[in-house]
């Protein structure tokens, strides 16, 4: 990501100093490319915020599972050595 925004930051600066345009269409046009990025760098942290967090709930709720199972198989092993106890 960063090598690409270095890249970006040449091709901007390159592209200012051969374009024939004005120098008020030069400035409109690097803002507008600015802002293009600025919103593509939102949506890019927002989707992989979202992507993470759907992540998180998942790893949660497997984690919970998993605990659930150790729980059940726990009360299961001590009523199993209970019955076994009272059979001696």
């Amino acid at each position: 990501m960063k090598g690409f925004l270095i890249g970006l930051g040449i091709g901007v600066g390159l592209g200012v100093l051969f374009a024939p345009m004005s120098g008020e269409e030069t400035r409109n046009n690097i803002s507008q490319r600015a802002n293009d990025l600025a919103d593509s760098a939102r949506e890019a942290y927002e989707s992989n915020r979202d992507r993470i967090s759907r992540g998180v709930e998942q790893i949660r709720s497997s984690a919970n599972n998993v605990v659930n199972q150790a729980k059940n198989t726990g009360a299961d092993v001590a009523k199993d050595v209970q019955q076994r106890a009272s059979n001696l």
